[in-house]
């Protein structure tokens, strides 16, 4: 698995980025959104359980990560029409702010290292990549467990202070002074 300090590959997949048949598919490549800082956060399979909750709760902090010059970008291994049909059939992704990457070839999944060996599917993986495309954080939980979106964007806010931040450390504390 690819981790701090090395870049995040190059890529080119098709995303999902509206449930409006006539654009409901773009090109997303690692040269998209530069300058930026970039979540990506990857999950196992469409139409489940966990996954929903997840990208859902990226979702409602799409303004948040927007305010901090961020983009996220979700994704799985299913085709750009899972996506466009789970969108259209959940009620709470239909609207979602951010592009489903689809990487169903395993490309982007298999270069960073995240495709589980015993299910074939991307692990619940989540990069936080600074505008360099370097990555500075990169956490993976078991595919049965879920993450919390509120604690990456509290790392993006500690890695955007390029200070030391404490344990538990939530934007506009004090820093450490060496």
């Amino acid at each position: 698995m690819l981790g701090i300090g090395e870049k995040f590959p190059d890529f080119s997949v098709t995303a999902t980025v509206s449930t409006n048949k006539d654009n409901a598919f773009k090109t997303i490549t690692n040269e998209d959104y530069s300058g930026k800082w970039k979540i990506y956060f990857f999950w196992p399979k469409d139409f489940t359980f966990v996954c929903p909750t997840e990208i859902a709760a990226f979702g409602k902090l799409n303004k948040e990560f927007q305010e901090r010059d961020a983009q996220l970008l979700g994704g799985s291994t299913d085709s750009e029409f899972v996506h466009l049909a789970w969108r259209n059939h959940h009620p709470d992704l239909k609207d979602l702010p951010f592009p489903m990457l689809a990487d169903i070839k395993r490309d982007l999944t298999g270069q960073l290292g995240i495709i589980d060996e015993k299910e074939g599917v991307a692990q619940r993986a989540t990069y936080i990549v600074d505008p360099d495309n370097v990555i500075r954080f990169a956490y993976v939980t078991d595919l049965s467990v879920g993450r919390n979106p509120q604690e990456v964007l509290r790392v993006l806010d500690a890695l955007q202070t390029d200070e030391l931040c404490p344990c538990n450390w939530q934007k506009g504390q004090e820093t450490l002074q060496v």
